[in-house]
């Protein structure tokens, strides 16, 4: 079977350069609607991963993102929202980048074509066979994520992967491969745009229900978030206020005293 990078394909709209601000902005509008109905077509894969992960997260194991560039800092973003959303610990989701947190901002060139170099950043935060190792590529075919995964196949370590192409070799190295497959970008090759948007969606569906699962949302409401400026103090006094009788004053008090939502809640139930 030969396998082709769908999102390097030329794209159907050619001659961008001659397209006023307005075609612009409306074609990629255009093509960025077909990224959920991609997604859909993803869930089945999704739902296997999800529930792996949550299996091994209650038996104490923990979640990592690898990529390079683009999907690199996908995962990042994606780990770096858990603990404020949630209040769960930093080491709980973890984003690894190839070429270390400097890459997060400027290239490091020729990070992504060594095959090793993700294996030793995994091992340096003590990767072990509780834990869930996700590759995540656009194309598929990026050797540090391909390589970090096979490193964790050999040593029993869950894996699970996000790319944009059918049939890829990270796709057939992951235990739990997810593909969604956005086709042509608007911008040919750009794997930041339609690739990236679908990485994001998904990752958000993978950490957001994982934590729903785990316990970490009560009704639809992130009672566990920290409170670390005054707008979502505010916000955690207004969702005092919603599940027990109090005034703000008192809900504010409450929330002062416990520290976090369902403490405060539960607390006062409690009385």
């Amino acid at each position: 079977m030969t396998f082709t990078k769908t999102t390097e394909q030329s794209s159907k709209y050619e001659h961008l350069e001659k397209m006023s601000v307005q075609e612009l902005l409306s074609n990629i509008n255009q093509e960025d609607k077909t990224v959920p109905l991609a997604v859909e077509k993803a869930l089945p894969q999704i739902e296997n991963l999800v529930t792996e992960i949550v299996s091994k997260m209650k038996l104490g194991g923990r979640l990592f993102y690898i990529g390079a560039g683009t999907s690199g800092r996908i995962g990042i973003l994606d780990a770096s929202e858990c603990p404020p959303t949630f209040g769960v610990p930093f080491a709980l989701v973890i984003g690894i980048i190839a070429g270390g947190d400097t890459a997060i901002r400027i290239a490091v060139e020729n990070a992504e074509d060594n095959a090793t170099q993700a294996w030793i950043d995994l091992k340096a935060f003590d990767v072990n066979e509780n834990d869930i190792v996700i590759g995540i590529a656009a194309s598929g075919t990026t050797p540090y994520v391909i390589g970090g995964l096979q490193a964790c196949n050999e040593n029993n370590i869950t894996t699970g992967s996000i790319s944009c192409n059918a049939g890829s070799p990270l796709s057939q190295t992951a235990k739990f491969p997810i593909e969604v497959v956005v086709g042509p970008e608007f911008v040919t090759g750009s794997s930041r745009m339609k690739a990236g948007t679908a990485q994001k969606l998904v990752l958000n569906m993978i950490s957001t229900t994982t934590m729903i699962q785990l316990g970490k949302v009560k009704g639809n409401k992130m009672v566990d978030m920290q409170l670390s400026n005054s707008k979502l103090v505010d916000r955690g006094v207004k969702m005092i206020m919603e599940e027990i009788p109090v005034s703000y004053e008192q809900a504010s008090k409450l929330l002062k005293k416990h520290g976090s939502v369902r403490k405060a809640v539960d607390n006062y139930i409690g009385q």
